[in-house]
This record gives C-alpha cells, structure tokens and sequence, in this order.
C-alpha cells in the first residue's frame, strides 16, 4: 500500500462501449454493419467478429468533465487529470480530451493536465501521489478505479456513488458478494464510507467528518479490521465487529 494517496476517480457511467450497443458474430446485422465500413471506410472487418460501438458524445463528456471540476472546487482539490487514449482512437477519445481542455478554460483556479491511459497506470503504481482528480470515460474509470482501489487497501475500502441529476445511489466500488452473505466476513468500511460522501451530498458536513474520523481511528488501530486489512488474515474479526468498534469510536466524539 502507498501512504498520502488521495485520489478522486471520476467516470462517466452512461456511454463509451458500455452503452450495451453490440452485434453478435455471424448475425445479419453484424453483417450489415461490416459492409457498411467495407464501404464508407474502405477498412475490412473480418466477417467472424463480434462488435462493439465505443460511444462518446459531446454533452457526455461535458456533463462528467465539469462535474469533476465543479467537485475540484468544492472539495478544494488543486487538479483534475483528464484521462484518454486520444492519440489513437481519435473520434471518440479525442472528444473527450478536447471537451476536457474546453471546459477547462473556464476554471483557472484549478490546475488541469492530460494523460494517455496506458502511461496513467505506470504513474499510477510508481507514484500515485501526484494524482488529486481524474476524470475518465466510462471503460478506463472501471478498470481505474480498482486499480486505485489497490493502492490504498484493495475494494473493501472504496467507496463509491452514482450521482444523477435528480437521484443518487451510494454503494461500495466493488458491488455485491452474494457468496459471501450470512458468514460476517467481508470488510464494511467501503460501505462506511460510501455512507460519509451521501452525508456530504446531503450537507450533512458534520455527520461526515465524524463518520470519517472514526473509521480512520479504527483502521489506524489496525486490532478490529477484517481479513484483507491483516497480514495473512491473522486476528482479523469480522464484519460486525469492525461495525462495532467505529460505533464505539463515534460514542466519543
């Protein structure tokens, strides 16, 4: 694990090729949409391919892209990263990088870089704290944010949410476990702090910096964390112990 990491993935979670728009190998309508490049690209697609369309809009990206400078501001962080692999996939990427570098212009209090995606993961696992804010295109954010997750503690510490317009959800970045329901195994504190970022887009400012430092004691303490937080799994407790100790911990604020 590295010490002093404190990075903000921010991913786009509704376009690029998880909008679900694929042709299956061998179907007229993979068929259809081979010729169609055969014939306005003049590039050939081998007929035995499955497709997938990588999806990237202007609005998309400028929804995502000043989300995460707007947060910048708010949270007073002093960079955002916009994360790309422009130089190759030049219609879909390239949007992104030049929306980013457009909506960037109207924040000149914060600071604001560009890094290809494959170079962010070499910098990423030498030295992660030169990174404060990355905002990505939906692909790169998934594999992303675990690779962050990595960094810190692996995804039992890392918290996520799915903030609409309208409508929030807050949830662990690791999602369910069904195998490993009933056993009072699996590490909380993602959820915890899942907990701590809804109280602060309600404003409950407060109730979250409590929150927060209490789950920082525990996890400092290092005597009530589960296995993954403990070399080999030793003395480790389970998941309702940790629960416990953190309410212990908020009883003494």
């Amino acid at each position: 694990m590295f010490k002093n990491v404190d990075i903000v993935v921010v991913r786009e979670n509704t376009e690029d090729l998880y909008s679900g728009i694929e042709f299956e190998k061998g179907t007229p309508e993979a068929a259809k949409l081979i010729k169609l490049v055969a014939d306005t690209k003049k590039n050939v697609v081998r007929k035995d391919s499955g497709i997938s369309l990588k999806t990237i809009s202007e609005a998309g990206s400028r929804r995502i892209v000043k989300f995460a400078f707007e947060y910048a501001r708010t949270y007073k962080r002093k960079r955002v990263t916009a994360v790309h692999k422009a130089n190759i996939m030049k219609f879909s990427d390239g949007l992104f990088l030049a929306v980013a570098r457009e909506v960037a212009q109207g924040y000149p209090d914060i600071q604001f870089e560009e890094v290809i995606v494959d170079n962010l993961c070499m910098q990423l696992v030498r030295r992660p704290q030169q990174f404060d804010v990355l905002v990505l295109p939906n692909l790169y954010g998934d594999i992303i944010s675990d690779l962050c997750a990595g960094l810190v503690g692996g995804l039992g510490v890392a918290p996520g949410a799915n903030l609409g317009d309208e409508i929030a959800v807050f949830e662990p970045t690791h999602g369910s476990a069904p195998k490993y329901t009933g056993q009072n195994k699996v590490n909380p504190i993602a959820m915890m702090l899942s907990g701590v970022m809804m109280l602060r887009y309600l404003k409950e400012t407060k109730a979250a910096d409590r929150l927060e430092k209490a789950i920082a004691e525990v996890i400092a303490e290092g005597k009530n964390v589960t296995y993954d937080m403990k070399p080999g799994g030793a003395q480790a407790v389970g998941t309702s112990q940790v629960a416990d100790a953190v309410i212990e911990k908020l009883q003494k604020f």
